[in-house]
């Protein structure tokens, strides 16, 4: 009998907050970093050097559901800096409505 071979990429936290998966598909995994005050960022796949940075929102937050941090900060997105260029995960706000 014989195996097929399994491939797999491993993902590290690039912030080195411990977080680590194992993927099997395409899929590019996200995680609740404990080192940027719990927002939802990207790994970097292991062995990769990258630079991780949360960038402010800087217009008005009026009924929009906005993403917070654990400190209250809202933020507008997440850009990952590599040798081989950048990766931009956006945290889009959700607006409220209401049905009469």
């Amino acid at each position: 009998m014989t195996q097929g071979l399994v491939l797999h990429r491993d993902w590290v936290c690039a912030k080195n907050c411990g977080s680590s998966a194992r993927t099997y598909d395409s899929a590019l995994p996200h995680h609740p970093c404990k080192a940027m005050a719990g927002l939802m960022v990207p790994l970097i796949l292991a062995g990769t050097k990258a630079k991780v940075e949360a960038q402010p929102r800087q217009d008005y937050v009026g009924k929009e559901v906005v993403q917070r941090d654990a400190e209250g900060r809202v933020w507008m997105s997440t850009l990952v800096t590599r040798d081989e260029g950048q990766d931009c995960s956006v945290y889009a706000p959700t607006a409220l409505g209401k049905r009469e």
